[in-house]
């Protein structure tokens, strides 16, 4: 077995093959990757969305060959967006609840029905697809918003428990942008700004701790608003020291540099 796909709703990937491992990032739903190592219960992955590798219970895995993986790469990319959403197959009834972000291949978007691997399943709500849009700043804001008191989770790319560069990577993703996972590759891209009173609403801020290292990213919502992730998602405010927290009424992160994604 050398390809897989998620046919789960959230798989956990760890940083070493066991149980009680850290876990350092989630699959979604319809997400596929490469096998890069076996053992006797774990495979070593790398998703091919953000390249990103860990562990996963080879149990979780549905196999697919390497023609479908190729196939998989070039698809447009087309996403779920409702906050909550089922995805069901017909013949057996089976109703799957899945998360923002998850991926619907070779997806037919009047039949609203897509493809795991040899599985036909259909889908209720509102999809995104990787194109740019209109309004494309107030897009991503609205999505940020949509996890909105979320809890923190170390690793986490959900509504049920997502960490900061989740946040960010999820909320790019739903608007067709691919980020990479943690927030120190994420500050490698992009156009840097020089006064926070130049960013936009879309914008990311990075945040370092005492050694210079970047620990935190944000999304930034008007001149002096931050989204981000912390203990849950939550709105504070932002400015050339860092993010003040309203409910502490002190700064809790050092701001280190803004980043452009988004040309528009």
């Amino acid at each position: 077995m050398n390809y897989g796909i998620s046919d789960l709703s959230i798989i956990p990937v760890r940083k070493e093959p066991a149980e009680r491992s850290e876990m350092v990032t989630q699959l979604l739903f319809g997400e596929h990757f490469e096998i890069l190592e076996e053992n006797e219960n774990w495979s070593k992955i790398r998703l091919a969305f953000d390249n990103y590798e860990g562990w996963v219970d080879t149990k979780m895995i549905t196999a697919i060959d390497e023609e479908l993986f190729q196939t998989l790469n070039k698809e447009l990319q087309v996403v779920a967006n409702d906050t909550f959403n089922l995805v069901f197959q017909e013949q057996d009834y089976s109703n799957k609840l899945i998360v923002p972000g998850s991926s619907f291949p070779f997806c037919d978007l009047e039949k609203k029905s897509f493809k795991i691997a040899d599985k036909d399943y259909f889908y209720q709500g509102k999809v995104s697809e990787n194109s740019s849009a209109d309004h494309l700043r107030d897009s991503i804001i609205e999505s940020a918003l949509k996890y909105f008191n979320s809890p923190y989770l170390w690793g986490g790319r959900t509504p049920y428990g997502i960490d900061c560069s989740g946040l960010t990577q999820i909320v790019y993703k739903l608007n067709g942008i691919v980020l990479p996972r943690d927030a120190s590759q994420q500050v490698l891209i992009g156009d840097s700004l020089t006064f926070v009173e130049e960013a936009l609403p879309g914008d990311l801020a990075f945040f370092d701790n005492e050694d210079g290292k970047i620990t935190h990213v944000g999304i930034i919502w008007d001149r002096h608003k931050i989204i981000h992730a912390s203990g849950n998602v939550r709105i504070d405010n932002v400015d050339h020291q860092g993010i003040f927290n309203v409910d502490k009424k002190r700064y809790t992160h050092k701001l280190r540099v803004i980043k452009r994604i988004i040309n528009q």
